[in-house]
C-alpha cells in the first residue's frame, strides 16, 4: 500500500511520507564530499595513498641535501670551480683536485647525507612507537650505549692498533643493540607506555655517559683527546671505509624500516586499532626498534653521537608534511638536508672551524624548550 498521507503503521514495512519533503531545486548543489587521498593500486597486492603535500617536501628536502652537497664538495680553504669538480669526479681532473675531491671532501659530504638520513629515521621510529616527540635515540641512550663501546675501543689502544677504522661499526652496533634491548624490555613491562619510556631511557643515557666519563678519566691524555673530539660528533676526516660501512647498515636497517612502514602506521593509531588489524604488537614493535637501534648505531660509528638531528628532523617533517605522526621518507630527506647545511656551516661559514655537533646542539636545544614549553601549554588547557 502506497500512501502520500505519511508513515503508515500496518503490519507491512513502513511507507515514506514523500509529500513531506520538498523536492531539491536544480539550481542547488549537493553539500560537496570531504576530499580524500588519492589511491593507486598495482596489481591486486601493492596499494599506496598519493599525498602531494609530504612528496613536496620530500623533494624540497632531497634538492637541498643535493644543493648543500655539492656546495661542500666546492668550497673550503681552496674553492674549485663546478668545472674543476666535475672533472675531478669523472677522472680527469688534475693531482691537486682529484686529493682535495675524492680524499678530503666527497667522503665527509657523503657520510653528512647518510648519517643525517639514518638518524632522522631512526628518531621517526622511536618517536612512533613511543607516541611521544621528545623520543630519539639520544635521549633514550641509544647512541650513548653505542658510545660507550666507542670509547672503550678508543681508551684501549683501539686507534693505535687500527681496529677503529674497521671495528668501528660492529662494536658501536652491539653497544647500541644492548642499550636498546635494555630500555625496551623495562619500558615495556605492563605494556609500552610513553611517558615511561622516556624516564628508563634518560636513566639508561645518564648510566652511559657516567661509564664514558669513567673510562676518559683513567685513560691517557692523547687517547682523551681522541675520545672527546669523537663524542662531540664530528664528520672531519671521514674515509671511504667509514662511508661503505655506515652506508651498508643504513641501508640494510632502512629497507627493514620501510618494508615494515604499513605496521607502523597501524601502531601509530594505538594498540587497539593495530592489533584489530591484525598486527602483531610484540613482534612489530621489536622489528622497528632494531630497526632504529642500528639506524642510530650506523650513524654513531660513522660520525660520533651527533645531537638532535634524530630528535628535531621528524618533528620538523612532521610539521612541514600537515601528518599526525612522522613520516619516515620524508623525515630521511630533511634530515640529510639538515645536516648537511649544518656540516657547510660548520666548516665554511664560522670564523673557526667546529665540529659539527655543535652547530646541531646550537640548533636542538632551543627547538626541544620550544617542544616543552608548547606540551607545557597544551596540559595546563
Amino acid at each position: 500500500m502506497l500512501r502520500r498521507a505519511g508513515l503508515v503503521a500496518t503490519g507491512g514495512p513502513a511507507v515514506i511520507d514523500l509529500s513531506k519533503h520538498e523536492p531539491v531545486p536544480d539550481d542547488v548543489a549537493p553539500a560537496p564530499r570531504p576530499r580524500l587521498p588519492i589511491g593507486m593500486r598495482f596489481g591486486g597486492v601493492v596499494s599506496v595513498v598519493w599525498r602531494p603535500r609530504p612528496v613536496i617536501v620530500t623533494v624540497i628536502a632531497a634538492v637541498g641535501a643535493f644543493v648543500f652537497f655539492c656546495m661542500s664538495i666546492r668550497m673550503g680553504d681552496l674553492p674549485l670551480s663546478f668545472t674543476q669538480v666535475v672533472e675531478t669526479l669523472i677522472g680527469q681532473g688534475d693531482a691537486l683536485s682529484t686529493f682535495i675531491v675524492n680524499d678530503l671532501r666527497l667522503p665527509r659530504a657523503l657520510m653528512a647525507v647518510i648519517v643525517g638520513a639514518g638518524l632522522a629515521m631512526s628518531g621517526a621510529i622511536v618517536q612512533s612507537i613511543s607516541h611521544n616527540p621528545l623520543a630519539s635515540p639520544d635521549i633514550l641512550g641509544i647512541s650513548a650505549g653505542a658510545g660507550v663501546t666507542a670509547v672503550f675501543l678508543l681508551t684501549t689502544g683501539g686507534a693505535a692498533t687500527g681496529v677503529v677504522r674497521y671495528g668501528m661499526p660492529g662494536i658501536a652496533l652491539a653497544g647500541a643493540l644492548i642499550t636498546g634491548v635494555l630500555v625496551y624490555v623495562l619500558a615495556a613491562r605492563g605494556g609500552m607506555n610513553g611517558m615511561r619510556l622516556i624516564l628508563i631511557g634518560v636513566a639508561v643515557n645518564a648510566l652511559m655517559h657516567a661509564l664514558i666519563t669513567w673510562m676518559m678519566v683513567r685513560a691517557d691524555i692523547d687517547q682523551v683527546g681522541q675520545a672527546q673530539t669523537w663524542l662531540v660528533g664530528s664528520l672531519d676526516a671521514r674515509t671511504w671505509d667509514q662511508v661503505i660501512g655506515t652506508g651498508v647498515l643504513t641501508a640494510i636497517a632502512a629497507v627493514v624500516a620501510i618494508v615494515a612502514a604499513f605496521a607502523l602506521r597501524a601502531v601509530q593509531l594505538g594498540d587497539d586499532v593495530a592489533q584489530g588489524l591484525g598486527i602483531g604488537l610484540g613482534r612489530t614493535r621489536a622489528v622497528l626498534l632494531i630497526a632504529a637501534v642500528v639506524l642510530a648505531a650506523a650513524a654513531v660509528s660513522g660520525a660520533g653521537p651527533i645531537a638532535f638531528v634524530a630528535f628535531v628532523s621528524p618533528q620538523v617533517t612532521m610539521r612541514l608534511t600537515g601528518l599526525s605522526s612522522p613520516p619516515l621518507i620524508p623525515s630521511a630527506a630533511v634530515g640529510a638536508c639538515l645536516l648537511a647545511g649544518a656540516d657547510l656551516v660548520a666548516r665554511t661559514l664560522l670564523p673557526v672551524t667546529l665540529p659539527v655537533g655543535i652547530v646541531t646542539a646550537a640548533v636542538g636545544g632551543p627547538f626541544l624548550v620550544y617542544l616543552l614549553i608548547r606540551q607545557n601549554v597544551r596540559s595546563s588547557r
